[in-house]
């Protein structure tokens, strides 16, 4: 049996926000998923700690699964909390800092290849 997912036990229910843990002074990612149409990531952001502005030829949707985060899109801050979500726009420079500890799902969309020819 082919499997899509990686990193996450099948058939089981999982609370989502502990598939990944905070380590001090670190920025750790854990990817569930990623091809050339989307990708599946989450993210524990130490207290302090940030990715900083680049820029994704996908729309990014981040979701808030566990304390505070600071996402920051076209030097606009928009402040996410457990259970809140904000669409990163293909494009646009964006960045993510974590004023306490912070996680996070970014699921990214990326254009069908034809559309980026």
């Amino acid at each position: 049996m082919e499997k899509y997912l990686k990193n996450l036990d099948y058939a089981a229910v999982l609370p989502l926000a502990q598939q990944v843990d905070y380590l001090p002074g670190q920025v750790i990612s854990k990817t569930l998923a990623q091809n050339s149409v989307f990708g599946l990531t989450l993210f524990a952001i130490d207290k302090g700690e940030e990715i900083s502005a680049h820029r994704s030829t996908g729309d990014a949707l981040v979701i808030a699964l566990d304390g505070a985060g600071e996402i920051t899109i076209d030097d606009t801050r928009h402040m996410l909390h457990a259970g809140d979500c904000i669409v990163m726009p293909a494009g646009h420079p964006h960045a993510v800092r974590a004023p306490e500890a912070f996680k996070m799902l970014l699921v990214v969309v990326f254009p069908p290849k034809s559309a980026t020819e």
